[in-house]
């Protein structure tokens, strides 16, 4: 026998009433977190994998932590290499928040849910977990609703993923794992020099009509002839007592300033601050910021680019600049590295110029905590691998 027809669970005004509920618990009992969905770059499809995948926007939403006495999964592990933190988690999420809140980008990946292998960031722990399985049905048709998608994760082990969020927090776990290059630069610097001002004397020719020589500038020194020059730089005077200000042309040669002619001495009464400074002269000063994509040219035109994770600046702020690059790759699929005395373009300014490379090295930081805590000094307490047996009784000290 058929269903009453004048009895049904499939009210539109109770089903809604009943995810409002829903959403308003999540809110009281939930907890903020970041859902960052992948973007994949280029898909192994025999694995099913793609390592470098990319994570370019972050949503906050509230979501509900299913776990109640700690993380689920196997916990910490203590093993004689390091430590492996197994944590996993289950978060709840309302599906019209979801479907509001969260955008995925333009993708492969399209769906408009949850999916596999998306991130959830958890400020409150600061850990990040990968979704491994997500649950529709759960709880099973009340009022024939589906109120809520059940995400079961484990903790996220970074393996060099591009991520690009805005939140610091996130961005530090790229900054701290990926494998980097430190490459830096020579800071640009403006030529600079030096004169000897003449003050006013008795000349012959001044003392028949009573007059006195007037002092000018006299016998140039260039001590730095700068860098990144295209054009020759304009020789300016500043300050001093005076009816004429002096002239002077500067020569350049390499990208430097070599040499100044002195055109006209000036007519100064008076040294008081006179200064010479040297203007303009198209001096490279290409802008860097953290998160931009840099690109150099290497030889038979290969380009290989790179993404700022961090600046370094010397402590005088005029030697060497010094970039910290993740995501290191050139356009013809190969191995290349970063080379020397070759400009460094930044691409996301879209400039044209830019500063010359004087070092490169390679910084491999993936190896160094393998995304886990940072435990050695603690762990000398119980182990110390010091020891010619670490795991055995303890030596005499």
């Amino acid at each position: 026998m058929a269903r009453n027809l004048y009895f049904s669970e499939k009210v539109r005004s109770e089903m809604d009433l009943y995810s409002d509920l829903v959403i308003e618990a999540l809110k009281i009992y939930g907890q903020d977190v970041y859902y960052l969905p992948r973007d994949l770059v280029n898909e192994d499809v025999l694995l099913g994998d793609d390592v470098t995948s990319r994570f370019p926007t972050s949503h906050k939403i509230e979501m509900y932590i299913e776990n109640v006495e700690g993380f689920d999964g196997e916990g910490d592990l203590f093993t004689r290499f390091g430590v492996e933190i197994r944590d996993e988690a289950t978060f709840v999420v309302a599906r019209t928040r979801f479907a509001t809140q969260v955008q995925r980008p333009d993708n492969d990946i399209q769906t408009s849910r949850p999916t596999e292998g998306d991130l959830i960031y958890l400020p409150l722990t600061n850990k990040m977990f990968e979704i491994n399985h997500v649950e529709h049905e759960q709880p099973f048709y009340q009022i024939e609703n589906l109120p809520v998608y059940k995400m079961r994760c484990t903790l996220f082990e970074y393996t060099g993923e591009d991520f690009d969020t805005g939140v610091d927090d996130i961005q530090a776990i790229e900054k701290d794992g990926a494998y980097q290059y430190k490459v830096c630069v020579a800071a640009p610097k403006k030529a600079t020099a030096s004169f000897v001002y003449r003050p006013p004397y008795m000349d012959s020719g001044y003392a028949v009509n009573g007059l006195v020589h007037p002092g000018g500038v006299d016998q140039f020194t260039l001590i730095q002839g700068g860098n990144y020059y295209t054009t020759a730089p304009t020789v300016v005077f500043i300050g001093g007592t005076t009816s004429d200000s002096a002239n002077a042309i500067a020569t350049i040669s390499g990208g430097a300033v070599t040499g100044i002619t002195l055109t006209d001495s000036g007519v100064y009464t008076t040294d008081s601050a006179i200064t010479v400074q040297f203007i303009g002269g198209s001096a490279i000063d290409s802008g860097y910021s953290v998160g931009d994509t840099v690109e150099q040219t290497l030889s038979g035109g290969v380009k290989i680019t790179g993404e700022i994770q961090s600046i370094r600046l010397d402590s005088a702020g005029d030697s060497s600049r010094c970039y910290s690059l993740a995501h290191v790759g050139a356009d013809d699929g190969k191995y290349h590295t970063f080379i020397n005395d070759v400009a460094l373009i930044n691409k996301t300014q879209n400039k044209i110029t830019g500063l010359t490379v004087n070092s490169v090295t390679e910084n491999n930081k993936i190896s160094e905590t393998e995304q886990n805590d940072i435990f050695s000094g603690q762990s000398d307490i119980f182990l110390d691998f010091t020891e010619n047996n670490p795991f055995g009784d303890p030596e005499n000290q």
